[in-house]
């Protein structure tokens, strides 16, 4: 009697379903596309165009504004994503559609011009808005309901993307740092190709998951759609008046308060104030108090989940740019790239994820506190201590002029241990606390909450960045030239670009503030002029309290951008921004351990509000947190 074959999608390998390792690999590769670009990006932003690895040359508070935008947009394009793969598209193609634009958005990065930077980032959004929100829902399909094995390829899933972030930050990290970071982003498209041909060629073992949505499916889907939801939001007086009177101050506040960015901020606003407005439409469309107390908790732990990705997400943004300006990251002579760091959050996951999801399960079978507000709650208090390491970084620099690389090391460690404990439950007791008809949307809404924390980071790091006094710069080329390593100046003054020069600064005898370049100790004062009294006044005045001389002199870079013919340069000094960080660090300590213990101390009231929902959680790996820096797409 012959065997009967079965079909490519019933086979399994290692007690597991064949096609959970073909999503295994291309999310390995995909991720190891994505965090290899992250490593590098904010990096690149920054890096001077006069160095031998030339980079955009940006200020740091454009670059961390972009990280910012940039990080958001990937969480909020999940929405629409998961949205085309569910009505029409299917996952399997989602995917399919998501890993060829990541190939083209990580292609054109590697790509030496200017356009192709932003081409390249809108194309990685796209490419992750289809792919990251799919690509775990076809994991789930894999198993029949209630199938025990389903937890456990959750976490062989996870740990190839975490496998896949840490040594990208690695590898990215090194070919950027010693071939440049064009070569960086290109090897990050290489991952995203074989990501690609994996999926392609394990298209067999997927052919029962991810397909394209049947109308004859799904008919008896309790979830109210987003057209439905909208409907209502404009057809009810209360919550159409909220949201007109909040898409007003859209405009009103970004055209006020705003320097820059006023169109993006404004758009910003409408989003955050439809938001507002779908959140008013549901909660008055609740019916029974049992719904509406769990609503109530819900908007709480979204609030927990912006309050936490605001201050984590300074990991590729502040943190990594700490990492390349201010620490020593020389280790037996050899300097360790900035990049290499932001391997360690993936690196902890993996190593601690098990114990620590081990140590909650013994916490509970023990009747010690575990249900998930707690978790949440301590996950941003210990978060948050992660950045005392910090302050003690900023200190150790103010003393030594460098920061030894164990801060970060430790840094990154509590902020791990914080993840683990927070990221893990929300997006789980999140759909246990979302009234079943609107699941989908509150998943939407999880999305659009880290989203915004991504954003937030942004903020924060944006608002560290100390405050520029404006000068112009009276040079021409020639002069300026002797300033640039090898031939980067020719293609610098070609393209207009900007640049730094890094000098130090002291008051002499007369009160003139004497500038000085690092290498030579050459006064420099003569290529340049004040723009006006005010801003010479200015900078006399901000270095007044450092009592700056010959003998003890302040670190400072001259930056210089080209506008309308000429080029405005501003004076940065390192010391106004040190003390900044200190405080920004120490604020972030301030306000996510007073959050946490807030939480903790309404612990309370806020289970009985969820009404017994903490009785159906599933201790285990299966919840999006275990995803590496979550910079991105969890």
């Amino acid at each position: 009697m012959e065997a009967t074959v079965k079909p490519a999608h019933q086979k399994e390998l290692f007690g597991h379903p064949a096609g959970l390792y073909i999503l295994f690999f291309t999310e390995l590769w995909e991720r190891f596309s994505y965090y290899g670009m992250r490593a590098i990006l904010t990096l690149y932003m920054l890096a001077k165009v006069s160095s031998d690895n030339p980079g955009l040359g940006w200020e740091e508070g454009k670059a961390l504004a972009t990280y910012g935008w940039y990080t958001m947009l990937v969480y909020v394009v999940s929405i629409p994503g998961g949205i085309i793969a569910d009505k029409i598209l299917g996952q399997k193609m989602s995917v399919m559609i998501g890993g060829w634009l990541l190939v083209a958005g990580h292609g054109v990065l590697s790509i030496e011009q200017d356009w192709a930077f932003f081409g390249g980032l809108l194309l990685i959004v796209l490419g992750v808005g289809m792919l990251k929100p799919n690509i775990s829902t076809m994991v789930g399909g894999l198993y029949k309901e209630g199938d025990p094995r389903r937890d456990k390829g959750f976490s062989i899933f996870y740990i190839g993307i975490n496998v896949g972030a840490a040594v990208a930050a690695i590898l990215v990290g090194l070919v950027a740092k010693e071939y440049g970071w064009h070569y960086g982003f290109g090897l990050a498209a290489i991952g995203m190709v074989l990501g690609q041909l994996v999926y392609i060629f394990g298209q067999r073992y997927l052919t029962h998951v991810g397909n394209k949505p049947s109308s004859l499916m799904n008919t008896d889907e309790p979830s109210v759609s987003i057209k439905e939801i909208f409907q209502r939001m404009l057809s009810t007086k209360k919550s159409l008046a909220v949201l007109v009177l909040l898409i007003a101050l859209s405009f009103v506040i970004p055209i006020q308060f705003m320097e820059t960015e006023v169109s993006a901020y404004i758009i910003f606003f409408i989003f955050l104030s439809v938001v507002v407005g779908f959140m008013m439409t549901v909660y008055e469309d609740l019916s029974g108090k049992v719904e509406k107390d769990r609503f109530i908790v819900l908007l709480l732990s979204f609030l927990i989940v912006i309050v936490f990705w605001g201050a984590f997400e300074q990991a590729g943004g502040l943190l990594n740019i700490y990492a390349e300006q201010k620490t020593d990251r020389f280790i037996s002579g050899w300097e360790v790239p900035a990049a290499f760091l932001q391997s360690l959050n993936p690196t902890y996951i993996i190593i601690f994820g098990i114990p620590l999801a081990g140590f909650w399960a013994w916490m509970k079978r023990r009747g010690k506190e575990a249900s998930s507000i707690f978790k949440m709650a301590m996950g941003v208090i210990i978060m948050g201590l992660g950045f005392v390491f910090m302050v003690f970084a900023t200190m150790d620099y103010d003393a030594n002029g460098e920061a030894a690389i164990y801060w970060l090391i430790f840094a990154y460690l509590l902020h791990t241990i914080g993840e683990l404990s927070a990221s893990p439950v929300a997006l789980s007791f999140i759909t246990k606390l979302a009234p079943l008809r609107y699941g989908a949307l509150m998943m939407g809404l999880y999305f659009a909450a880290t989203g915004l924390g991504n954003k937030v980071a942004g903020i924060i790091g944006e608002s560290s960045q100390a405050k520029r006094i404006v000068i112009e710069l009276n040079a021409n080329q020639e002069q300026l030239s002797r300033f640039f390593e090898n031939d980067a100046a020719e293609e610098a003054f070609e393209n207009n670009k900007a640049f730094t020069i890094e000098t130090q600064l002291y008051t002499n005898s007369t009160g003139e503030v004497v500038f000085e370049e690092v290498n030579t100790e050459e006064n420099i004062n003569s290529i340049f002029n004040y723009e006006g009294e005010d801003s010479q006044k200015e900078l006399i005045d901000r270095i007044e309290p450092y009592n700056s001389s010959v003998d003890d002199k302040l670190l400072t870079y001259l930056k210089f951008d080209y506008k309308d013919g000429r080029y405005l340069g501003r004076v940065d000094v390192d010391q106004f921004q040190t003390d900044l960080e200190f405080k920004t660090f120490a604020g972030i300590i301030a306000f996510t351990v007073a959050f946490g213990i807030l939480v903790i101390l309404l612990l309370k009231p806020l289970k009985r509000l969820t009404h017994g929902a903490e009785e159906k959680e599933i201790e285990g790996l299966e919840a999006e947190g275990f995803e590496l820096a979550d910079d991105e797409v969890k």
